[in-house]
């Protein structure tokens, strides 16, 4: 599965856009380099149901922001995704 895919798929799961968990995420203080991901993903595994795969893919983005690596785009299968830029705005407003 993609970045983007699991982001789409985080959505679906929660009713909320990746940015709003982000912003909660700030709100909470995750995004404080000391934080360590597993503290990130116990709360979304609580509040919000996500699976560690799901909640990896939300933490990357919490932390290092919305551009991945250009050894994610263009590749072959599955895992390949469209940009280095990760839509956080809701799959129905993606303008791709």
């Amino acid at each position: 599965m993609s970045f983007q895919a699991y982001l789409d798929a985080i959505e679906e799961k929660t009713g909320l856009t990746p940015r709003t968990l982000v912003g909660i995420a700030h709100q909470r203080g995750f995004d404080d380099p000391a934080t360590k991901a597993g503290t990130i993903i116990d709360w979304l595994k609580s509040d919000y149901g996500l699976g560690r795969g799901h909640a990896m893919a939300l933490v990357y983005v919490i932390k290092n922001g919305t551009t991945i690596s250009e050894k994610h785009v263009g590749t072959d299968g599955v895992h390949r995704d469209e940009s280095v830029e990760l839509w956080l705005d809701g799959k129905s407003s993606h303008p791709a």
